[in-house]
């Protein structure tokens, strides 16, 4: 029987018009709430953080292996971890709420816009957070809980409202976004095994966390210089604001880019694997000379092409580590 008929006879032709005219209404408000979910966690940098912390697991668990590890433990993790990274997006919008409305780029936000109040996302701010803490503490100790929670203080608390006062605020952003990286080894029990003389996991996490703090550092100078004007209109004290040049956010880009080509290296030192060694020197190079482009040109051609390099180098950078530095067990070389 059809869900459209009602006793095996055929809805009436009113009512079968009226249910139509409902459907697409439906079906955008389902979208429009999608969308919202989406924009509230920001689910490509809680993919970056997650895929952070694996790949810090998987590096500490050098040189015996993942044998020791449960993967229901590294799964529960992770998913704690995703809770309190949306946790710390939805804390974020909620206390740059007046900024964002002031930018085209963040003005549709949920918070924002107001189709989401600020006491139910704080609701759900602070229940991602309990939930979230909860759950790594669970599946990987306290000491990777306090990581965590680390990492979202770091986040909100002081990197959000720095934005409005000093252009350090990305030195201090970059510092959270390369903090889930201790949540990882101390989830691997990275401690105990540096205690016990395991050197090799914890200068691969090291190595990563440096790498992952570099990075960061062109990447955010491109978005920084691409919206540049919108930034100025909100308030917001980037270094593109305080200096339009783009001198000083060039600086530092390229300094960063050049620093990250010998820790880049680093990453292959533990596993002595030729195949990362290379992989990490030609993707570190590459962000070298595309952030190079940037500090010569300044302008928004080049700012892309260093936004688009960075999220390349990062994916290649981070897959690299973890095919070819994993655990020496699986004889990669």
């Amino acid at each position: 029987m059809s869900r459209l008929t009602t006793s095996g006879q055929p809805l009436p032709g009113g009512m079968l018009a009226a249910v139509s005219a409902d459907m697409p209404a439906i079906t955008n408000s389902r979208v429009v709430r999608l969308a919202d979910v989406s924009q509230l966690v920001r689910p490509r940098i809680a993919l970056m953080v997650l895929v952070t912390v694996f790949a810090a697991i998987w590096l500490t668990a050098q040189p015996v292996g993942m044998s020791g590890i449960s993967w229901l433990a590294v799964a529960g993790v992770l998913v704690g971890t995703a809770l309190v990274a949306a946790s710390s997006s939805i804390a974020n919008q909620i206390l740059e709420r007046d900024s964002d409305r002031l930018m085209a780029r963040t003005a549709s936000r949920p918070v924002a816009a107001g189709r989401l109040s600020v006491s139910r996302a704080w609701l759900v701010t602070v229940l991602s957070l309990l939930v979230g803490a909860a759950v790594v503490w669970g599946f990987g100790g306290p000491a990777a809980m306090l990581a965590a929670v680390a990492t979202w203080v770091l986040y909100v608390a002081v990197y959000t409202p720095l934005k409005q006062r000093t252009p350090l605020n990305t030195a201090v952003g970059a510092v959270a976004g390369g903090l889930p990286v201790a949540i990882g080894w101390f989830a691997a029990d990275g401690p105990a095994r540096l205690a016990a003389g395991d050197m090799v996991g914890g200068l691969a996490v090291a190595a990563l966390g440096t790498v992952l703090y570099l990075w960061q550092f062109p990447h955010f100078m491109a978005i920084a210089w691409l919206y540049r004007r919108q930034y100025a209109a909100a308030g917001l004290q980037m270094l593109t604001v305080v200096d339009p040049s783009g001198l000083r956010a060039a600086g530092q880009a390229l300094a960063a880019a050049l620093a990250m080509v010998p820790v880049s290296l680093v990453l292959a030192v533990p596993s002595a694997s030729t195949r990362l060694f290379l992989t990490a020197a030609v993707a570190s190079i590459v962000y070298a000379g595309a952030s190079a482009w940037f500090a010569f040109r300044r302008d928004d051609r080049s700012a892309r092409l260093l936004l688009l390099t960075s999220l390349g180098v990062l994916l290649v950078l981070m897959s690299a580590a973890v095919t070819f530095g994993g655990p020496a067990v699986l004889g990669q070389t």
